[in-house]
């Protein structure tokens, strides 16, 4: 058993991110006597698949819903993991769209503020 220090050290998640993914239901732990946190081996691997889902830019939300894919795998689970996954690329995209416009737009700010600047000087 490690204690939430020694899991953060181990998976380079902050101590604040472990109590977060508990609080959300995505990590689990057992608790002493005196209500300190503990965590089995398990953990390493789960905090690092943690990391890496929210690397790629799934919610919390998103992440509790494709675990059950990892937790009890099977057909119906492989496949609403993936709707959720494909559901979250989509979002993704939207959002690379809107991103896209909105540098175009200050790009064209800076064309019209350097033309305006070199009127200044001329």
């Amino acid at each position: 058993m490690m204690r939430i220090g020694e899991l953060a050290g181990r998976t380079g998640a902050s101590v604040r991110s472990l109590r977060y993914y508990e609080e959300q239901g995505l990590l689990a732990s057992d608790r002493t006597p005196s209500g300190q946190r503990v965590y089995g081996e398990y953990a390493v691997e789960r905090v690092l698949l943690l990391r890496s889902l929210y690397d790629a830019g799934l919610t919390s939300s998103a992440i509790a819903e494709v675990l059950p894919c990892v937790d009890s795998p099977g057909s119906m689970e492989t496949d609403a993991a993936w709707r959720r996954m494909a559901a979250e690329r989509e979002r993704i995209d939207a959002r690379i769209k809107d991103l896209v416009r909105t540098r175009d737009a200050l790009d064209g700010l800076i064309a019209v503020n350097r033309r305006h600047r070199e009127s200044l000087a001329g």
